[in-house]
């Protein structure tokens, strides 16, 4: 019988990478976080009225898995920011800068989920990854995506 490790570790190779090379790419997933809420929240506020009409905040609330208050607070942020409009006690609605960043948020997440399929990931487990890839993949990396799918 063999005696197995209990705390084996994979070796850890460090790539040789320029201080300032890595601190890029730590501030481009601090920037991807930031953005992130937005753009989840225009996608899904324009899904909601594609489907019916309106985005009601108790909606977007049920369908983010978050409280009422929270949504309220992250409306006044992307209000602040000109990517929706609110009339007192209605529905929210896109702006434009609004719409065209729900758009391309909706593309990305398509590629990304077309590319996962490609490479045998069920639909529900693309689906399910494509939320958190398509924050932080790069214009290049989405392109090289797109290239693969063409190619099939």
């Amino acid at each position: 019988m063999s005696k197995q490790r209990s705390h084996e570790r994979e070796s850890f190779q460090s790539a040789e990478r320029a201080p300032e090379a890595q601190a890029e790419g730590f501030a481009v997933v601090r920037q991807a976080h930031e953005s992130e809420m937005a753009e989840d929240y225009v996608e899904l506020i324009a899904e909601l009225i594609e489907a019916r009409g309106e985005a009601r905040p108790i909606e977007i609330a049920e369908r983010l898995g978050v409280k009422p208050p929270t949504v309220t607070k992250n409306i006044s942020r992307l209000k602040a920011a000109g990517l929706v409009r609110r009339e007192r006690y209605r529905a929210i609605f896109l702006t434009e800068a609004g719409q065209q960043l729900a758009e391309s948020c909706r593309r990305r997440h398509r590629i990304v989920v077309a590319f996962l399929q490609l490479l045998g990931v069920d639909e529900e487990t693309a689906e399910r990854d494509a939320e958190g890839i398509e924050h932080h993949v790069s214009k290049t990396t989405l392109a090289a995506f797109e290239r693969a799918l063409e190619k099939c």
